[in-house]
């Protein structure tokens, strides 16, 4: 099969539509990049089904401080390889946070047992005071 090489008119100067064709072709922009851009509709996805899957998690905790962490966000940090996870503690958010980073090779494997993904994100947590209980708790 031979390929035909159409001959260019006259009035054809080469002029594209002005767009970038490396810009139109870097997979990069289809996700959610460091540069400020909005996370894609994936990530989004990823993030809830982390969220969700964490809440079950840390509600099904043997541990008293991790059932009563809430989990108000998880967003892309900067994209779906790395999640931030935002945490509220009832109580102290010093102890709330010792007590998290003991437990994060479990919560991402229970992550990894929740989500439809073959690579499992990392995840960075970031726990505030002011959850459910509303502040802190008397040392007893």
């Amino acid at each position: 099969m031979s390929r035909r090489h159409t001959p260019r008119s006259d009035d054809d100067d080469g002029i594209d539509d002005g767009s970038d064709p490396v810009r139109y072709h870097d997979r990069r922009r289809r996700h959610a990049t460091a540069s400020g851009d909005r996370p894609g509709r994936k990530a989004l996805q990823l993030c809830g089904q982390v969220r969700d899957t964490l809440t079950t998690a840390l509600a099904g905790s043997g541990d008293d401080v991790l059932r009563t962490l809430t989990v108000t966000a998880v967003e892309p940090a900067p994209n779906a390889g790395r999640l931030l996870v935002l945490l509220a503690a009832a109580g102290d958010p010093g102890e709330a946070d010792e007590h998290v980073h003991r437990a994060a090779g479990w919560l991402r494997t229970e992550v990894a047992a929740g989500i439809t993904r073959r690579a499992v994100p990392e995840l960075t947590f970031r726990v505030a005071g002011g959850g459910r209980g509303g502040g802190q708790e008397p040392d007893a």
